[in-house]
């Protein structure tokens, strides 16, 4: 999530996750300009789903268009976006990993697979 963009500090207790797909076969961009000392923008491909922090009072622009033009498509309420987990937001496939937890020791064993079974 906007790691990249942290909130504010004292906004860290009014924060909540959102949830945007981008349903369009053009890329857009989705952009939050009305938090105080905030900015986030964000490219989002077609079918990509955008999972990111802010507050409930701010508003994600849409913009959409091709090369060097760009069309304000539509602006959202964050609070129509949120999402009560951010878990159930990401797909199945998608490794939930608390931060806290501990790091993988050897990063070789993600590729080992388990010895097919010999049948007879």
């Amino acid at each position: 999530m906007s790691i990249f963009d942290p909130l504010p500090a004292d906004l860290h207790n009014k924060k909540i996750v959102c949830s945007y797909v981008n349903a369009t076969s053009k890329i857009q961009i989705a952009r939050i300009t009305d938090v105080p000392q905030w900015y986030f923008e964000r490219v989002v491909f077609p079918g990509q789903n955008l999972i990111f922090e802010a507050i409930a009072s701010a508003h994600v622009e849409i913009h959409s268009g091709m090369m060097a033009s760009s069309i304000l498509s539509d602006t959202i309420p964050c609070v129509q976006l949120q999402v009560e987990d951010a878990s159930c937001a990401l797909p199945s496939w998608v490794p939930i990993k608390s931060i806290d937890d501990d790091p993988l020791d050897d990063p070789s064993v993600i590729l080992t697979l388990p010895e097919p079974e010999v049948v007879s």
